[in-house]
């Protein structure tokens, strides 16, 4: 069964904290898909990802690029709900729709705090992942540190 996380960034950047989970997916031999909801958002997190830092290099490419073959590819960047490069594990940005996640070890959301749409939309994709039974686990930045939670209520 796929397991499913909500990530609800609060004091850090989607970049920093994806940045980390990327490097861990890497580290586990896992192939990454990274959605994002816009074409804008897809561009920008490509640049990051190649600009973040001089010591560190999380090889990907994204869709529209000049890259003939997305299965070359250990992390795929698009907005579209394909899996060019087989990926085990696939991160969702800024609500975007998700695929069939039986093809996935591993689905995670991830939504900024201060960014209510996305708060919402991460509240609709919980109930509806939950009616579902999925195995849903949710973490909210606390400060520097992580909480884990049982459930995305509406306070959070």
């Amino acid at each position: 069964m796929t397991q499913i996380l909500f990530y609800h960034l609060n004091n850090q950047s989607l970049g920093k904290v994806l940045h980390r989970l990327l490097e861990r997916s890497l580290e586990r031999d896992w192939r990454v898909a990274i959605q994002c909801k816009t074409r804008s958002r897809l561009d920008a997190l490509d640049t990051y990802l190649w600009t973040f830092s001089d010591e560190s290099f999380l090889p990907h490419a994204a869709e529209g690029s000049m890259v003939e073959e997305a299965t070359f590819h250990p992390i795929w960047l698009t907005i579209k709900d394909d899996n060019l490069n087989n990926a085990h594990i696939r991160f969702l940005i800024d609500n975007a729709e998700p695929p069939d996640m039986r093809n996935y070890e591993r689905c995670v959301f991830m939504f900024e705090g201060s960014d209510l749409e996305a708060v919402s939309g991460a509240h609709i994709q919980w109930k509806a992942l939950k009616c579902q039974n999925h195995e849903l686990i949710y973490w909210q930045q606390n400060g520097r540190n992580w909480i884990k939670k049982t459930s995305l209520s509406r306070q959070d």
